[in-house]
């Protein structure tokens, strides 16, 4: 009887989920500018500046703060900076933008910071099936990131791929 090998786990193939680089839920918080909001419409700085003064910052605690207004209101834009003064030496990172923004940039942060030297030379693929939907600009980061650095880069599964990038 003969033995079954598994040729792809042999070929030496790097697997890249970029699901891995998105972050959790649990790890955002957001503030919108618009629970401070006089009426729904006007910002009143005394009011705005009290009411963070007295915010409980827990919540975004070891968190990517995301700061947005979902209100159609004119929001002048020192009140974007306000909130950084508190938010500075509790959340991880501070971003603009809602929840899909800021899990957006965060996962791009991620992807920017990844130490290129692990995959020098090494056949890569990116992973093209999951749970979770991949944001377009995630592929486009990896693909950037390694292009320079890979032998050759593909997309999909090990099974049945793509071929992005081959060096020659």
């Amino acid at each position: 009887m003969e033995e079954i090998v598994n040729r792809i786990a042999q070929s030496g193939l790097v697997t890249i989920d970029l699901a891995d680089y998105i972050p959790s839920p649990d790890e955002i918080a957001i503030l919108d500018i618009k629970d401070y909001l006089f009426q729904g419409l006007i910002l009143r700085e005394k009011d705005y500046r009290q009411a963070l003064e007295q915010q409980d910052w827990s919540a975004f605690q070891n968190r990517y703060a995301g700061i947005t207004c979902s209100a159609d209101a004119i929001i002048p834009l020192w009140a974007y900076m306000l909130p950084v003064k508190y938010l500075q030496t509790i959340a991880r990172e501070i971003y603009h933008g809602d929840f899909a923004t800021v899990r957006l940039q965060v996962a791009l942060d991620r992807i920017q910071a990844l130490p290129v030297e692990n995959f020098q030379g090494q056949r890569v693929l990116v992973k093209g099936c999951g749970d979770e939907q991949i944001p377009p600009p995630l592929y486009l980061a990896i693909t950037r990131k390694l292009l320079p650095h890979v032998k050759s880069l593909m997309y999909g599964e090990a099974c049945s791929h793509i071929p992005i990038y081959k060096q020659k």
